[in-house]
């Protein structure tokens, strides 16, 4: 990636799934390794992108962050039906930068502002989001495809 690190953002695509995923996985794999057990994380990472996800993309429900160069910094999923936040994941190396704060922000462009946006945060994420305005409703275990049961926090924020 180029030294030049100015954030751009454009409407992801269907057809950019299988990347996108990539950084979800490594996300998966080094952020969230610390809030949960590596039983967990490696079938939680090892899972492909789930079939609803092209359908999201395809939507005009991702919002993708790149450098002046078109590499990827970060990336979100909005499902608009549920407004509800799919997916929210910014490269490891560019944390700390507010690449997720500028997602947040445009996915929350797109969201309904007349119903409360809501989410299910991994453990790791509850900080973010609660930085971001969102309010804790309930802890859960989301039983992920991989056949684990993740643990999670459902958030929700209201305009």
């Amino acid at each position: 990636m180029s030294g030049d690190r100015t954030v751009q953002l454009r409407v992801g695509r269907a057809d950019e799934a299988d990347a996108l995923w990539v950084l979800r996985t490594r996300c998966v794999r080094e952020l969230c390794s610390a809030a949960y057990p590596p039983e967990v994380i490696g079938p939680w990472s090892a899972t492909p992108p789930p079939a609803h996800y092209r359908a999201l993309l395809a939507a005009g429900g991702c919002v993708i962050a790149e450098d002046n160069d078109g590499d990827l910094l970060g990336y979100g999923v909005i499902d608009r039906d549920g407004n509800e936040i799919d997916a929210l994941f910014v490269d490891p190396d560019c944390g700390g930068r507010g690449i997720g704060l500028t997602l947040m922000q445009a996915m929350e462009a797109l969201a309904d502002p007349a119903r409360p946006l809501v989410l299910s945060a991994s453990l790791n994420a509850v900080p973010f989001y609660t930085r971001c305005g969102f309010e804790a409703l309930r802890e859960e275990s989301y039983p992920h495809p991989s056949g684990v049961a993740l643990a999670s926090v459902r958030m929700q924020r209201t305009r």
